[in-house]
């Protein structure tokens, strides 16, 4: 009997634990809160000298800015599909808002309190200033640039027809921080938070040899009236490229393909190097939201495209996310870092036609992962989910090495032609 009851208090206290972790220490979301994020920005009211906080209304005189603006990632973090359907998975939580639709005015409820710090406990109320237009229009002009009516930027000496003020954060990686610095919480063993770029910047060469910052690959320096009618000055491009985009993560990356021997004849080994290379990012890639990744993918076809071998590599993060979050492992490259993927194929006597297909992927999400928001949140949209990178054909024939040297030729080449302050651009070219 005494044991019994010995069973049922030990089940007891394995419930009541159970209980207590997911009520009072697991994170309802995968990220924990920070003082800065854990609040919308605070309601602002319109400019003297606008009509309105609305995108539009800016463009009325900043017409490039503004069309760069809508042409945005950031422009579209409310509504964008995938947002959406993450957000559906966990259950709408308001706090995923104060990034993706950031500004008080663009909410629909108030935040009063967050009993200790538990995101599903807090207390909400209606927003009178609600604009569920305004949500729509994601990271607007005012998520950055409107504070107590005030106008603020990177000018010190501007003449405008509204408020304005010089903030020098707007010449650092600072203004960056709030959102793309999101940290661990209670539970979540995270090497880097979940969307972490900010805490992964370079700081050495990129930051003090060549100084850069975020604005520096991601706002491109343009000289250009800032506003209709105004003197030509340098600004910055208000475009925000990055992993959704394919010829930004193209920028960031090169490709080096190697053979040994060069020339091979039927009967060798062939071992392949393909070298990739975080040429021109200055945080770890891939970067941002955790399920993103690369494969590094080799096959050896005949004449008529049948796969003989093929190979596949993967670089990213490994996460284990029941019942606590813990980073198994990260082999992404670090700025300037590179990784050797080795291949090698044994060449029958009779090898005629035979190739070897190096490509290089990069996946927003699996998919497996693609296909669970489509299926049970609704994911909507054809939105590309994958990108081809790189991808070469090599004969392997004694015409290996002209096929290898024009490879280079090709890279180089591509890399000049684009000129950037900011990547190798050697991927995807030719």
């Amino acid at each position: 009997m005494k044991r019994w009851k010995f069973m049922v208090i030990g089940l007891l206290v394995v419930l009541g634990a159970t209980y207590l972790y997911y009520t009072e220490i697991k994170p309802v979301v995968i990220f924990g809160l920070r003082s800065d994020y854990a609040h919308a920005i605070p309601f602002q009211k319109v400019p003297d000298g606008l009509t309105s906080l609305k995108a539009e209304s800016c463009g009325q005189c900043h017409r490039e800015v503004y069309d760069e603006w809508k042409s945005s990632i950031h422009a579209r973090a409310y509504e964008d599909p995938y947002f959406q359907a993450y957000w559906k998975k966990d259950k709408n939580v308001w706090v995923c808002l104060n990034c993706h639709s950031p500004l008080e005015n663009q909410q629909p409820t108030l935040i009063t309190d967050i009993p200790r710090g538990r995101v599903e406990k807090a207390v909400q109320e209606p927003n009178p200033h609600y604009d569920a237009e305004y949500q729509k229009e994601s990271v607007t002009c005012a998520a950055c640039h409107v504070r107590d009516g005030i106008i603020y930027g990177p000018f010190e000496d501007s003449a405008a027809p509204h408020p304005t003020q010089f903030d020098p954060n707007f010449r650092t990686a600072q203004l960056c921080y709030r959102c793309h610095n999101v940290v661990s919480g209670p539970a979540q063993f995270y090497r880097v938070g979940p969307c972490g770029t900010y805490a992964e910047y370079e700081g050495k060469f990129f930051m003090q040899e060549r100084g850069f910052i975020c604005q520096s690959c991601h706002m491109p320096e343009i000289d250009r009236p800032v506003a209709t009618n105004s003197p030509i000055r340098r600004g910055r491009q208000h475009l925000w490229r990055g992993g959704h985009d394919p010829d930004m993560i193209k920028r960031a990356v090169a490709v080096e393909v190697k053979a040994d021997p060069p020339s091979p004849k039927p009967g060798d080994r062939v071992a392949f190097t393909l070298t990739l290379i975080n040429a021109g990012a200055g945080h770890k890639i891939p970067t941002g939201d955790p399920d993103r990744f690369f494969t590094v993918e080799f096959s050896v076809e005949d004449t008529l495209g049948h796969v003989l071998k093929e190979e596949t590599s993967t670089m990213g993060r490994w996460i284990m996310w029941q019942p606590a979050i813990v980073e198994l492992y990260d082999n992404r490259l670090l700025p300037l870092a590179s990784r050797e993927y080795l291949f090698a194929y044994q060449l029958p006597d009779k090898a005629e036609g035979l190739k070897v297909k190096t490509r290089v992927q990069y996946h927003i999400v699996t998919d497996t992962q693609h296909e669970m928001l489509q299926r049970r949140y609704g994911l909507t949209g054809n939105d590309p989910y994958r990108f081809v990178i790189y991808e070469r054909e090599f004969p392997l024939t004694e015409h290996l090495k002209a096929a290898l040297d024009a490879n280079v030729q090709i890279s180089v080449a591509g890399s000049s032609r684009h000129g950037s302050s900011c990547a190798v651009d050697t991927a995807g070219r030719g």
